[in-house]
């Protein structure tokens, strides 16, 4: 996708306008756009338009060419900055092969228009690396995203643009890698794409191989991923600013392909487990963000990744591991792998940033549980949290960011559940909460004294429904915009140390 633009006429052939109801009766919103909305408003009804979400109706025109409506449901005086992302992302998708289109849409404040940005952006894209002789029969995402404005020139209105083109990209990173196959992508290709974005912005880059993380202990990777032909990795990359406020460390799961190992999981549906990786691809694609946008918060991104297989070599239910710090585990059930890789990598960050005074918080985002599908579905992600103001910090950075995520708790009598008769504990605990179990694994490796989330975004992250709003078929992204705007709060904020 081309830069974002603004403009104050519409001259391009194409543009999006919105459409509301209010008791029946449609209501055409073009913001500070002036339209016939008389004559476009007997068409519409003609055509039956609602002004529902995600509606889209086509009108065609004289200047511009073509309009499309996109709904926004309820008339307000003011919409919500989600509605208007999400209403830019709908128009955005069915301009699918355009060059180019005007949005006006009911957005005049900064904060509006930066959502009509996003959105926008957002929905102009596709996944088409993998086709050949069918690729003509898909068109391209749309080119160029020029928002309509009476002040085309205000110096934060074109910030607003940037960040959302940043978001729009990293997004897009984030998609990319989890709509990429297992053939194409392992530990170690993952690594080499995240080194070539890192390493033009800056950022340190760190990659531990099988034998290094083998000798150093890392006992919950190499347990995972010692069954597959394609070794496992530990990634990190820093981003440390000069004098930084604050320092957080993110942790992103990172399987690559999950079959279950020994515990192998049906046929029916398993080529959706190269989505694994989500959290890694978030966390990571995140710190990219956060390096352009000159965010002054050191952060550590850490992405264990392995892939997990069945082989003579592959760990058996049983099995005893060790994960780095020597805290002992019983693999009962090779697949809640996601666990014992996230394990390893939160004791190695935090002991990592001991040496710079420590961290401020630390955030781990997995595709960790069918639990969590069953309990909030496939649009709303869970947090788990040892800091309630920690928590309640992020829920409102990721209700302004537009990404539903909803509080669970860590009960302490489903602890016990974790208890193992001959080792430290067990990687699975009782099955009912079993969300609220794998958070209570994970919170066994965190420092009691150190603000900690843990984000289950199992169902959010991959999208095997309908494409909706700016979300499309496959890898969603869901996530990074809001550690970028939790970040981005704490940037306000006076530093810790």
């Amino acid at each position: 996708m081309k830069a974002l633009k603004l403009t104050s006429t519409i001259t391009t052939p194409y543009a999006v306008i919105g459409l509301s109801t209010a008791k029946g009766k449609l209501k055409i919103e073009s913001g500070s756009a002036e339209i016939d909305k008389k004559s476009l408003l007997e068409i519409l009804r003609n055509l039956g338009a609602t002004g529902k979400i995600d509606e889209i109706i086509k009108v065609p025109f004289s200047t511009p060419k073509t309009i499309y409506f996109t709904g926004l449901g309820q008339t307000q005086k003011s919409y919500e900055a989600e509605t208007l992302r999400r209403a830019a992302g709908a128009a955005s998708r069915a301009l699918a092969g355009q060059s180019s289109a005007t949005f006006a849409l009911p957005a005049t404040s900064v904060s509006e228009i930066a959502a009509v940005a996003e959105g926008g952006a957002l929905g102009a894209y596709a996944f088409n690396e993998f086709r050949s002789s069918t690729k003509p029969d898909f068109r391209e995402p749309l080119g160029q995203i020029i928002i309509f404005t009476k002040s085309p020139s205000d110096s934060a209105v074109k910030r607003a643009l940037v960040r959302a083109e940043i978001i729009a990209r990293h997004t897009a990173t984030v998609r990319d890698l989890i709509n990429t196959p297992p053939s194409h992508l392992t530990p170690d290709s993952f690594c080499a794409r995240m080194k070539k974005i890192a390493t033009p912005l800056g950022l340190k880059v760190e990659i531990l191989n099988e034998s290094t993380l083998r000798a150093q202990g890392f006992g919950g990777i190499i347990s995972v991923g010692q069954g597959s032909v394609n070794p496992p990795r530990l990634l990190r990359i820093s981003y440390l600013p000069h004098k930084a406020k604050k320092r957080y460390a993110f942790v992103g799961k990172g399987i690559t392909f999950d079959t279950g190992g020994l515990a192998l999981k049906g046929a029916n549906g398993m080529e959706a487990m190269k989505s694994d990786m989500s959290g890694a691809a978030a966390v990571i694609a995140t710190i990219f963000a956060i390096a352009e946008l000159k965010l002054p918060i050191a952060v550590d991104a850490w992405a264990p990744l392995a892939e997990n297989m069945v082989s003579e070599n592959a760990t058996r239910p049983g099995d005893i591991i060790s994960i780095y710090g020597g805290k002992s585990v019983e693999v009962l059930n090779p697949d809640a792998e996601g666990r014992l890789v996230l394990a390893d990598a939160l004791v190695r960050a935090q002991e990592f940033a001991t040496k710079a005074g420590g961290l401020d918080g630390i955030i781990d985002v997995a595709t960790l549980t069918g639990a969590q599908v069953v309990a909030l579905g496939t649009r709303t992600s869970a947090v788990m949290t040892n800091d309630l103001a920690f928590s309640n910090q992020f829920l409102a950075a990721a209700i302004k960011a537009g990404e539903s995520f909803w509080p669970m708790p860590l009960p302490d009598e489903l602890r016990a559940s974790l208890d193992s008769p001959v080792a430290d504990l067990a990687n699975i605990g009782d099955r009912m909460g079993g969300m609220l179990v794998a958070g209570l694994f994970l919170k066994e490796f965190i420092d009691p004294d150190l603000p900690w989330l843990h984000l289950d975004i199992a169902g959010p992250s991959y999208n095997e429904s309908t494409a909706h709003g700016y979300t499309p078929v496959g890898g969603t992204g869901i996530a990074l915009r809001s550690l970028l705007t939790l970040i981005e709060s704490a940037s306000s904020q006076p530093p810790s140390r």
